[in-house]
């Protein structure tokens, strides 16, 4: 793969970069960009981040490197980010691991030989009140997992449809005026 930025990203990247009070500000969105056009961000992607912003590399490498959703090799085209801390872990999380796990035939941190999805464990996705739950690809949650809901989004993702946005209302607080 050439991992190289040509005039239109290059041009892409100055609109992100006018964005923000300097360089190390823009790292962040850079290296999404980068993701998106490379789908993963090994070495010399980095190394091609840092250049073309002119920081250090080990100052991006640090970036990538702390924040889980930045993938340093390649991965599938979904990638499942499986909450299993505590909340989850009550709520079922290792179950619906191991159900994804037996399903696509692979273990977390693998990939299925189609290249379309990759299972991975996700410390806390900050969505306890919805669990179990896991995250596809940094974008979509899917709340409330059960085996069937599972076996729908992977039904939908092989057709190429993502699960749509659920909305999950927050409870409201009585107060003897609501009454």
């Amino acid at each position: 793969m050439d991992i190289t930025f040509d005039k239109n990203d290059l041009a892409e990247i100055e609109k992100i970069t006018a964005k923000y009070p300097n360089n190390t500000a823009a790292v962040m969105a850079v290296l999404w960009y980068a993701q998106e056009k490379f789908g993963h961000l090994e070495t010399e992607a980095q190394d091609l981040v840092a250049h073309t912003l002119d920081l250090p590399e080990s100052h991006v490498y640090g970036v990538t490197s702390f924040y889980t959703q930045y993938f340093k090799k390649k991965k599938g085209k979904y990638v499942f980010d499986v909450c299993t801390c505590f909340t989850c872990q009550v709520q079922g999380g290792y179950d619906i691991l191991h159900y994804l796990e037996e399903k696509l035939g692979i273990k977390a941190g693998e990939t299925t030989d189609d290249g379309l999805f990759t299972i991975q464990e996700a410390e806390c996705l900050g969505a306890c009140g919805y669990a179990p739950m896991l995250q596809i690809t940094n974008d979509i949650y899917v709340n409330h997992l059960t085996r069937e809901k599972v076996d729908k989004m992977i039904d939908g993702l092989k057709e190429g449809k993502k699960p749509e946005f659920e909305s999950i209302p927050l409870p409201q607080h009585q107060t003897e005026e609501s009454n």
